[in-house]
């Protein structure tokens, strides 16, 4: 019974649902905090080079997720179309990985939380709000999906509304009608701008901006939750991937232009500065100081807004995992309301990572987001890799291309551009920590990689299993929610 109440409930969500599930979880942290540590390392120039790179990137994953996800609308996404498509090994360690990227990224937003509280109450300690903010997510994703659903709704429409009022108010400074004196675009052969530190320091951003366009891909996650996914989904990734190319290219060309990227106010510039948002300082550059505190609320608005897409995503993960057997039964466990209470609990359990934040200062917090971003690379690789498995068994098994609701563009350009530019990223993400030996950076940064190796090797070795011949890849169409 409880079973089929958490499918029922799963099923009412529509897709203004899942367009701002999705802008829920990608218009956040890495936008309002993060965007400030790509300007610092990299440069204006740079730091727009690898938004944008990583937007044309991540537009054709979610073409290529939106083909598997209309033919196969599942809640384990990605995860069961490595399984099906590829190879069960890589299915299991997909997922593993995922559930632990989102967890992770729960773990940043909730430290952001603080660091952003800490505005108007510097004085009080970070793990507090950390905590607060924790319970809060927590209580929301136990109470309903259909209540998670319309949270998520209004949080992600008043980032949307913010983000065009800091556009407005960003041009209007660099023109000088606000602000006292025209910046222009100064800022942006200021010392060494546009671009700063080379090939190497732009690599390194690209994580940053993979970081931030995270989350894109829960369009996948609901698509097993949707009433309609053959029509919400194509709907959703289309008007979800133009917002945030927008919202992202444009609020970065505004804060690199009225703020130098020397700015020691820009998270990771220094590590002895406390954060300031780059959107609070400039709306203090405008003037207008009581508007940067009315900001720094909706910041947190919207970072809990991330955290809770976060919960929510690495929750339906790890009870997807459950129910596919490669988790603990336990975690399969569902509540009165449809809930999957024991995978929640379980991530919770890694959101007081957050702690760590406050014990150790800004470095942990940096090094989470490269963590973090760094998984979601992984998981963008398997999708490209699913998605030209299942191309391939699609047409070897007689299929015409007519029978798909909807297309992947530039197939098979897109997965395929996608997939090494993940790679490249992957490998060069850090190269500075290899020159300078930094052990300890290394070692956290590309954590993600030995792990996803680690599960990987083990199911392997296992269950000896061995990629799915095209032939004999299962193509049956079955609305179900445990593969």
């Amino acid at each position: 019974m409880a079973e089929k109440q958490h499918q029922e409930v799963h099923r009412s969500l529509q897709t203004r649902h899942l367009s701002m599930i999705a802008l829920g979880g990608s218009i956040g942290t890495g936008l309002f905090v993060a965007s400030g540590s790509a300007i610092s390392t990299a440069g204006p120039g740079g730091a727009l080079l690898a938004y944008v790179g990583i937007g044309v990137m991540v537009y054709f994953l979610m073409t290529s997720l939106g083909e598997m996800a209309t033919y196969l609308p599942v809640s384990g996404s990605f995860s069961t179309y490595a399984t099906k498509f590829v190879d069960p090994a890589l299915g299991f360690a997909m997922g593993w990985n995922y559930w632990f990227n989102w967890a992770i990224t729960l773990a940043v937003d909730i430290s952001t939380a603080a660091i952003v509280m800490q505005f108007w109450l510097p004085s009080v300690p970070g793990w507090v709000f950390s905590l607060i903010a924790l319970v809060l997510i927590f209580t929301i994703n136990a109470l309903s999906v259909r209540s998670f659903g319309e949270t998520e709704y209004w949080l992600s429409l008043i980032k949307v509304v913010t983000v065009l009022v800091f556009l407005v108010i960003g041009v209007l400074t660099i023109v000088g009608i606000m602000g006292g004196h025209a910046t222009g675009l100064s800022n942006f052969t200021y010392k060494k701008a546009p671009f700063v530190g080379g090939i190497p320091t732009i690599l390194s951003v690209f994580v940053v901006a993979g970081f931030s366009f995270q989350g894109t891909e829960l369009i996948g996650i609901t698509a097993g939750e949707s009433a309609t996914p053959e029509k919400s989904i194509p709907a959703a990734i289309k008007q979800v991937f133009w917002r945030i190319l927008l919202f992202y290219i444009l609020a970065i060309f505004v804060i690199a232009a009225i703020i130098p990227y020397t700015s020691k106010d820009l998270l990771g510039s220094s590590a002895s500065d406390i954060a300031i948002s780059p959107f609070t300082l400039v709306f203090k550059r405008a003037g207008l100081a009581a508007a940067a505190s009315v900001m720094n609320a909706v910041i947190l608005t919207s970072v809990l807004s991330a955290a809770n897409s976060g919960m929510y995503a690495s929750t339906r993960m790890l009870y997807s995992l459950s129910l596919q057997g490669y988790a603990p039964k336990t975690f399969g466990r569902v509540n009165r309301r449809g809930i999957p209470i024991m995978a929640l609990l379980g991530t919770t359990v890694i959101g007081l990572l957050t702690f760590l934040s406050s014990l150790f200062g800004e470095r942990i917090y940096i090094f989470l987001v490269s963590a973090s971003g760094l998984t979601g690379f992984i998981a963008w690789l398997g999708i490209a890799i699913s998605h030209l498995r299942f191309r391939r068994a699609f047409v070897k098994q007689g299929h015409q291309l007519s029978e798909l609701r909807y297309h992947a563009k530039w197939f098979p350009f897109g997965p395929w551009f996608a997939f090494i530019l993940c790679v490249v990223v992957i490998i060069g993400q850090d190269l500075h920590s290899f020159a300078t030996l930094d052990w300890q950076a290394i070692g956290v940064t590309y954590m993600s990689i030995p792990l996803f190796i680690i599960l990987y090797v083990y199911y392997k070795i296992r269950y000896h299993t061995k990629m799915i011949p095209l032939d004999k890849v299962d193509l049956t169409r079955k609305r179900h929610h445990q593969d």
